[in-house]
């Protein structure tokens, strides 16, 4: 496990997520969450909550956790999900008072969602403790759109009126509200190259639905790897529903518009010396924002990673965006 968050560095990591199974049950997250660290990487966790006490939270900030993330399915439980507002809400409440680290609600909408409100009085609670809210979207087995009816998606705009920073990943809107509306998108899925998912076996994917693509064991795993899997097409991709590939996909399209835009500035302002340094400092100033993420913590390079725990194995996953230009 040290080894992989120490190769995963080599490659330029800059988020190393652990998810699930139950991160919580690992022994040595603690550990591991000082080695993301230690390599310089943000370290954050996805969690169903359920072993969350004011002890262990402090133990987390103590390990230098950066961000966590809930995901509650409904309200009250029942037969499709106990990870309920209800049996939560005071492990929210002792994350308000307690953590140093960041904290994201998520809901979810679709079709195996039995009350779709419920979606709603999530997102509000978790505003109202201070706390950022997030809606996913059910997808099927291969991570394929399943188009939501018109009761969720007025849910999910509604979700949309809480409020959101310019610079929320959270809600991507072109990008989700297709997604919302069961149509296609039109993009470069960068997985493989600055995204990847390494499974159980150590094994790099290039998500957690997309598993034997390319099926390269992680410690192997090569700057042409990078290069040459994330130039690839995924036929996948207009249906996709896995928002972290979406998310680092829209960085890197900020990235090239703000770097094309700079250039043409440049070139517009050619010929005269005012004009260069009025251009010179518009370039300056985008290339600012891409070199310094819009995030309170200090983003040094420009990748993701995400590992978790199989409930049953007990071996370790891992998602990873490398900073490759691809």
């Amino acid at each position: 496990m040290l080894r992989r968050i120490d190769k995963l560095g080599a490659l330029g990591t800059s988020i190393i997520t652990f998810s699930g199974g139950e991160p919580t049950l690992h022994p040595d997250l603690d550990l591991l969450v000082g080695r993301v660290r230690a390599q310089g990487a943000i370290a954050t966790i996805i969690t169903n909550g359920y072993l969350l006490t004011p002890e262990r939270i402090k133990r987390l900030n103590a390990a230098g956790l950066d961000y966590l993330q809930i995901s509650i399915d409904n309200v009250q439980p029942d037969e499709v999900s106990k990870k309920s507002l209800k049996v939560l809400d005071r492990k929210l409440e002792w994350l308000k008072k307690y953590a140093t680290f960041d904290v994201t609600i998520n809901s979810v909408l679709g079709s195996a969602i039995a009350q779709a409100e419920d979606a709603y009085v999530i997102a509000a609670r978790a505003r109202t403790l201070g706390f950022n809210s997030t809606v996913g979207v059910v997808h099927d087995g291969g991570g394929q759109l399943k188009p939501m009816n018109g009761k969720q998606s007025g849910i999910y705009e509604r979700i949309l009126g809480l409020g959101k920073g310019l610079f929320s990943f959270s809600h991507f809107d072109a990008f989700q509200r297709n997604v919302v509306k069961g149509l296609p998108n039109s993009w470069h899925c960068p997985a493989g190259g600055r995204f990847l998912y390494i499974c159980e076996d150590g094994l790099v994917h290039y998500c957690s639905q997309q598993r034997g693509h390319p099926a390269i064991p992680l410690m192997q795993y090569s700057h042409e790897d990078l290069v040459r899997e994330g130039r690839k097409p995924k036929g996948c991709a207009p249906f996709c529903t896995i928002s972290c590939v979406h998310q680092t996909a829209m960085l890197d399209d900020f990235r090239t518009r703000a770097q094309r835009d700079a250039g043409q500035d440049l070139e517009r302002a050619a010929g005269t010396r005012s004009g260069v340094e009025t251009a010179g400092l518009s370039a300056r100033a985008r290339m600012d924002v891409l070199e310094e993420p819009p995030h309170e913590k200090d983003f040094r390079r420009d990748s993701l990673a995400c590992i978790w725990r199989e409930p049953l194995s007990g071996e370790i996953v891992f998602e990873a965006v490398s900073s490759t230009a691809v």
